[in-house]
């Protein structure tokens, strides 16, 4: 079919592309020149400060403003922290402390630091009211399980995030806290009527809405209750019907990743592009895999649709007046000033580069009593990473060298016992709510080491009979300095 400039740059306007390296590539910067909406960056683009600066700064002279974004919760789902770790705890931990101001003030120093990187859109906050404790997919993602705590914390987070010109970005409508699969795999299925969902899941988005959110994302979970079993993300009674017109969301709706298989499976990328926009999504994130060519036909697809009259060039049009909307915002947006300290902090909280340390410190709970350890074996059981979190340091090795990482498929308990002979035995797990080979082996070392310490680096779903069970509500960096401070490694300098 013949070319339409205009029409491709329409349809370039509701892009946000990944690429695969540390540089951007010359299709990259000439789709930005040519009305890409923007980037999402992953951590097979980030090498470190001076590089994703330098690279980010390509970026935005390639146009004017594109949205330059990544998916940076803090805690658990981090692509800044990638090589070591978060330095902030995430949203359970705030959750358990439930002091909003210090939520805003965690997402004030994470946007400075983003904007200073040159990120202008964060895929954050999570604010899914997780009520199902196997959940693989949000966990300690979300602020926890009673809608009200959620909403207050989605406000303070999105203000915080937005307080330094970073559009913060709430998901995953309409919740995919209640779910028992990933999305990245499968298409879950919510069965909520709505009702339910009124009073439990819509209840943290229309915080965010009132807060000022300049982006919502997607789900790709199935409502049957809504008489639709597609995805949220493809059915326009969900996103143009409840969010557009009950909720009265005017900003940006971004698709979550549309190479995940809960959304593409069977219909393809580029289909599922097509049929997103048409419930009412303005900008597709395209998912870490989709290069150059599938790119291409993704645009492709779209002007397609428009040709043959399966989406009306009135909603192309819109979808990219809203993304335009939002490069301009990010561009013009001034930072907002909060009341201050005399040290020039926000009063009352600590300076901005000690926020997230103390965040992850006032989040750990105890049960039981730590004893004073000596010579401590340290054995951390190995859980498998969520798809979203991928393979990101987490544990106490940092703080105590010598620390054994083992597979509960594989280890000999016998063995664990034996070398924690005239010992303290320190176990770390992570969720093991929800592994039972796990539950079983940390069960038998307790009853043979009644003395054990068992450090939860996950959701504290269940607790082992244990001398002391600490909970950190996050696998974040800060997260394992907290518990290592309770353990006595009172220095708090972890061992690179």
């Amino acid at each position: 079919m013949p070319a339409d400039p205009t029409l491709d740059r329409l349809a370039n306007a509701t892009l946000l592309v990944p690429f695969e390296s540390h540089h951007a590539p010359r299709w990259v910067l000439d789709g930005l020149a040519d009305g890409i909406a923007g980037v999402c960056l992953f951590h097979n683009n980030i090498g470190g400060a001076e590089q994703v600066t330098a690279l980010t700064r390509e970026l935005a002279a390639a146009a004017d403003a594109p949205l330059v974004s990544l998916d940076e919760e803090g805690g658990d789902v981090t692509r800044i922290g990638q090589s070591a770790g978060s330095d902030y705890p995430g949203n359970a931990a705030l959750g358990a402390i439930d002091d909003t101001a210090l939520t805003r003030a965690v997402h004030r120093a994470l946007g400075a630091e983003l904007r200073s990187l040159g990120f202008t859109l964060d895929l954050a906050p999570a604010v899914d009211v997780n009520t199902v404790d196997d959940n693989p997919t949000i966990g300690t993602r979300s602020f926890g399980s009673d809608a009200e705590l959620v909403a207050r914390h989605a406000a303070a987070a999105v203000a915080g995030l937005q307080d330094h010109g970073v559009a913060a970005c709430a998901k995953h409508f309409p919740g995919h806290g209640a779910t028992h699969q990933d999305s990245h795999t499968e298409l879950p299925v919510v069965d909520a009527d709505p009702e339910l969902l009124a009073r439990r899941e819509l209840v943290p988005f229309r915080s965010a809405i009132a807060a000022g959110a300049r982006s919502l994302l997607t789900a790709h979970i199935s409502l049957p209750a809504f008489g639709t079993r597609e995805p949220a993300t493809l059915a326009p009674s969900i996103v143009t019907g409840l969010l557009r017109g009950e909720l009265g969301f005017d900003g940006v709706v971004i698709s979550d990743a549309l190479e995940m298989e809960g959304v593409s499976n069977g219909i393809g990328v580029p289909e599922a592009a097509v049929r997103a926009l048409v419930a009412g999504c303005d900008l597709l994130c395209l998912g870490r895999f989709v290069y150059g060519d599938e790119v291409a036909a993704v645009r492709s697809a779209i002007v397609r649709a428009v040709r043959d009259g399966r989406l009306s060039g009135e909603r192309l049009e819109e979808a990219a007046g809203r993304t335009q909307a939002l490069r301009r915002w990010t561009r013009d947006h001034q930072v907002r000033t909060v009341p201050t300290g005399l040290d020039g902090t926000a009063a009352g909280l600590p300076a901005a580069d000690a926020i997230g340390l103390d965040g992850a410190r006032r989040a750990v709970r105890v049960d039981g009593i730590v004893p004073p350890l000596h010579d401590p074996l340290v054995v951390e059981f190995d859980a498998p990473p969520g798809i979203a979190v991928g393979e990101v340091p987490w544990g106490l090795s940092p703080w105590f060298p010598g620390t054994e990482r083992v597979d509960p498929a594989s280890v000999d308990i016998a063995t664990v016992l034996e070398r924690a002979v005239d010992r303290d035995l320190v176990v770390v797990v992570r969720d093991a709510h929800r592994h039972a080979a796990t539950r079983r082996l940390i069960g038998e070392i307790c009853r043979n080491r009644p003395d054990a310490v068992v450090v939860e680096m996950g959701l504290p779903a269940w607790r082992p009979a244990c001398q002391a069970h600490i909970s950190t509500y996050g696998a974040a960096r800060v997260n394992g300095q907290s518990a290592a401070e309770l353990l006595g490694a009172a220095s708090a300098t972890p061992v690179r």
